[in-house]
C-alpha cells in the first residue's frame, strides 16, 4: 500500500480519526481528487460497514468554507477575531524567536503545550510534538481530562486496561450499560448487543439520564449522580447474602473475597436505595438477574468517572464480574477500555529521554484556567493543538480570562478558527487525518489500523509531524529524532516486545491488511498485571497509595448549597467540540436543551420549551427546558458543547468545576451544582 494522493478517482481505505472507541474502518470515495463520499468498510471485522452520522457527513467538515488554509496573525484585540494571512516562514520565525527570548529570560517552563486527542492518530496526538516539547524543556501537560480517573480505578482491580473482547459479546445474555450513552458514543457495541438480543439477551442501562441508550434498553434504571459505587456495593451485598457468587472462581483468581464479604454487609438494600434513588425492589431484581444470568457483561462508560469519586466508582463496578465468575465465560466480564492489549512503545514514539530536567513542572489540563492566571512563575506562551480548551475545559470563564492576558503569547494549530483560536496571536492551519500518514489503536476493539494519505493537504495546512519538524529545525535541534519519517515512527512504536499482544502487528502487516488484530489470549489464568496477579477485591497497593483498600462509597463534594446536580453530557451529533461549528451537524442536533424532572418543573412553574437560566458562582447558561421523566428530581442534564454567541449563553462548561477527581487527577465535570429559574 502507498499514498493514494495521485489517484484522482476511486475508493480508498481509511480510518476514522475521531476520539471514539469504535474507530471504524472507512472507505473514501474520490472524484477529481476530492472526497465526495465517506462510507464504512464492510470488510472491517468489528465495525462492518456501519458508521455514524458524524462521519457519514465528514465531507461537510473537510471542505467547510470556514476551514483554515493559511497561517493567520492577530491584528485586533484578543477574542475579537481579527486576523490577517501571513506565510509559514514568518509564522515559524515569529514562534521560535519569541520562544528563544522567553527561554533566555524566564526558562523553558514558561512555555506550555495544550493538546488532547482531537485526532486519534498516534503520530498526530503523541509523536513529534512530544519529542519537540521534551527537547524544548517546556512545562509538561498532564492529559487527564477524559478517562484518567476510571482507568486508574479499573487498573487497581484488573491490573490495566484489559476487558472483554467486544467481538465475544455476541454470546452475552445480559448487557449492563453502566454510565455510557452507547447509542451515541459506542454504536457498534449496540449493534452487537442487538444481535445478541435476537438470541434472547437482555439490555439493562444504568444512568442519570434516560438518553437514547436508556430508551433503547429493555430496562432503564435511573440513578442519582455520583452514587454508582454505592449501587455496585449494594448489588454485592445481595449477591453474597443470597449465595449468588462463584466461590471457586473467587478462591482461584481473586484477593480479598472474604474481606469484601464482611465489608459489604453495611451496604444493605435500604441504605443503598436511600443513597442512589434506586428502589429496594429494583436492587433485588437487578442483583438476582446479574447473579443468575451467564454470560453477563458490564460496559462501563466514561460518564460516571467524571465525578469526585469517579475512580473508586469504576474500581468498584469492575469487581462485580469476579463475584459471579464471569471472566471465564465467553462473552462475560466487563470493560472500561481495552487499550492495554494494543499498548505500543510510547518511549520510542514520544522520546521522554530528550527531556533534560526530569523535574520540569507538570500542569493538569483540567486546571488550565487556574494555571494561566498564576502570578508566580506564570505561563507566558501557550501552544494549543488537537484540542479546543475554551469549549472543552472546565470552569470556562476562568480559561477565557487567562487567555485574555496581553502578555500571553498563544499559538493555535487547528482546522478551524476555533473558540480558542479567537484568543491566539498566531493561528496555523492543520491537515486532516485523510491528508497524513498515521496509525491507530482502538480503546474498545482490538485492532491496529493504518492511514495512508488519500487527498492533498488543504491549502497550506500541515500535519503535526510536519509542523514540529519545522519548529525543531528553526530552534536548532539536531537530534536524529527530528529527522524520522512517519514510517520510521510507526515502526519504532510497534517494536515493543514487552507487549505480547502486539505480536505480528508490524508496519508491513498493516500495509498488507489495513487492520490487524492483537494476538489475544485469556486473562485467566496468569495474565493479569496486578501486584498479586489476581483480581484485587482488596488492594494493598491502594492502601499504600492512601486509598481505602476495599471498594467504598464516598459522596461527591457538596461544593455549594445550590439545589440541583448538573450533568453536562455528550450529545449525538458532536464529539466534544468537534462538529459543533459545522452547519450540517448543528442542523442535525438542532439546539441545546435542559432536561429536568417534571416535578421540579411544576414547582418552578416551568413548561416545555420555556427558557430557563441555570447558574452558579462560575457562570451561567440560558437554555430551553425539557421537563419529563428522563432524570430524577434534583438532577439537570444538558447535552453537547454549544458555543456562546452574543445573543446566546449556552456554554455549559461555564458551570463545571475544575477540581480533580479521587484518582488519576481526572476531571469532575459531572459533580457541580447549580440553581435554576425561569427566564421571564
Amino acid at each position: 500500500m502507498q499514498s493514494y494522493i495521485n489517484q484522482l478517482d476511486g475508493v480508498f481505505p481509511s480510518v476514522c480519526s475521531l476520539d471514539c472507541p469504535d474507530q471504524c474502518g472507512l472507505l473514501l470515495h474520490k472524484k477529481d481528487g476530492k472526497i465526495i463520499k465517506v462510507e464504512g468498510d464492510s470488510n472491517h471485522p468489528v465495525t462492518k460497514g456501519n458508521i455514524c452520522n458524524k462521519v457519514r457527513n465528514m465531507t461537510a467538515r473537510i471542505y467547510d468554507s470556514k476551514r483554515l488554509s493559511q497561517p493567520l496573525k492577530r491584528i485586533g484585540a484578543k477574542g475579537e477575531g481579527k486576523f490577517v494571512p501571513i506565510g509559514w516562514e514568518e509564522a515559524i520565525d515569529t514562534i521560535t524567536s519569541k520562544w528563544k527570548t522567553l527561554i533566555n529570560q524566564h526558562g523553558p517552563e514558561s512555555i506550555l503545550p495544550y493538546s488532547f486527542y482531537g485526532n486519534m492518530g498516534n503520530l498526530s496526538a503523541e509523536g513529534m510534538d512530544r519529542r519537540f516539547f521534551h527537547k524544548l524543556g517546556a512545562s509538561r501537560l498532564e492529559r487527564s481530562i477524559c478517562n484518567a480517573a476510571g482507568a486508574t480505578g479499573y487498573s487497581y482491580t484488573m491490573g490495566g486496561s484489559f476487558g472483554v473482547d467486544p467481538e465475544e459479546t455476541i454470546q452475552t445474555k445480559l448487557f449492563i450499560m453502566w454510565g455510557i450513552n452507547a447509542v451515541s458514543t459506542n454504536m457498534h457495541q449496540v449493534t452487537i448487543a442487538q444481535q445478541a438480543r435476537k438470541n434472547g439477551a437482555k439490555v439493562v442501562v444504568i444512568d442519570v439520564h434516560k438518553n437514547q441508550t436508556g430508551k433503547w434498553a429493555d430496562w432503564f434504571i435511573p440513578i442519582l449522580p455520583g452514587t454508582d459505587s454505592a449501587l455496585a456495593l449494594g448489588l454485592m451485598h445481595i449477591l453474597y447474602a443470597e449465595n449468588l457468587i462463584n466461590q471457586s472462581f473467587l478462591d482461584a483468581y481473586t484477593v480479598g473475597s472474604a474481606e469484601l464479604r464482611e465489608h459489604v454487609r453495611q451496604y444493605d438494600p435500604a441504605t443503598v436505595s436511600a443513597i442512589t434513588g434506586v428502589s429496594i425492589d429494583d436492587l433485588y431484581t437487578l442483583a438476582r438477574m446479574y447473579g443468575s444470568t451467564t454470560p453477563s457483561f458490564i460496559r462501563i462508560g466514561n460518564g460516571l468517572q467524571h465525578h469526585d469519586n469517579g475512580g473508586m466508582a469504576v474500581r468498584t463496578i469492575a469487581c462485580l464480574p469476579a463475584l459471579t465468575g464471569q471472566w471465564v465465560v465467553k462473552g462475560g466480564g466487563a470493560m472500561k477500555g481495552n487499550s492495554g492489549y494494543l499498548a505500543f512503545n510510547t518511549n520510542a514514539l514520544q522520546r521522554p529521554d530528550l527531556l533534560q530536567n526530569k523535574k520540569t513542572r507538570v500542569v493538569n489540563m483540567n486546571q488550565i484556567g487556574q494555571a494561566l492566571l498564576e502570578k508566580e512563575n506564570p505561563i507566558r506562551s501557550l501552544f494549543v493543538y488537537n484540542s479546543n480548551p475554551v469549549l472543552v475545559a472546565p470552569n470556562a470563564n476562568k480559561v477565557k480570562q487567562g487567555l485574555m492576558r496581553e502578555d500571553l503569547f498563544t499559538v493555535v494549530h487547528d482546522l478551524f478558527l476555533t473558540e480558542t483560536a479567537m484568543y491566539a496571536d498566531l493561528v496555523l492551519p492543520a491537515a486532516s487525518s485523510y491528508e497524513t500518514e498515521d496509525f491507530y489503536n482502538s480503546y474498545w476493539h482490538n485492532y491496529v489500523q493504518i492511514q495512508k494519505p488519500v487527498i492533498e493537504t488543504y491549502g497550506e495546512s500541515k500535519s503535526n509531524v510536519e509542523l514540529f519538524k519545522l519548529l525543531a529545525a528553526n530552534m536548532g535541534f539536531e537530534d536524529a529524532a527530528f529527522q524520522d519519517s512517519e514510517e520510521d515512527m510507526i515502526r519504532q512504536a510497534l517494536d515493543f516486545p514487552d507487549n505480547p499482544y502486539l505480536e505480528g502487528i508490524t508496519y508491513e502487516s498493516l500495509l498488507e491488511n489495513q487492520f490487524v488484530k492483537a494476538k489475544m489470549r485469556p486473562l485467566f489464568p496468569g495474565n493479569l498485571r496486578t501486584p498479586s496477579g489476581k483480581i484485587e477485591l482488596y488492594s494493598e497497593q491502594m492502601k499504600q497509595h492512601g486509598y481505602e483498600p476495599l471498594p467504598t462509597y464516598t459522596p461527591i463534594v457538596k461544593d455549594s448549597d445550590l439545589p440541583f446536580l448538573f450533568i453536562p453530557a455528550p450529545n449525538h451529533n458532536f464529539l466534544n467540540s468537534t462538529f459543533s461549528n459545522n452547519d450540517k451537524h448543528i442542523s442535525m442536533e438542532k439546539e441545546p436543551k435542559l432536561h429536568m424532572n417534571i416535578a421540579d418543573a411544576l414547582k418552578l412553574g416551568i413548561d416545555t420549551d420555556d427558557m430557563v437560566r441555570i447558574w452558579n458562582e462560575r457562570g451561567e447558561c440560558i437554555l430551553k427546558a425539557a421537563p419529563g421523566d428522563n432524570v430524577l428530581a434534583g438532577v439537570l442534564v444538558s447535552q453537547g458543547l454549544w458555543k456562546n454567541t452574543p445573543d446566546k449563553k449556552q456554554h455549559i462548561n461555564a458551570l463545571t468545576p475544575d477540581r480533580l477527581a479521587d484518582m488519576g487527577n481526572g476531571a469532575v465535570f459531572f459533580s457541580g451544582r447549580v440553581n435554576l429559574e425561569k427566564v421571564l
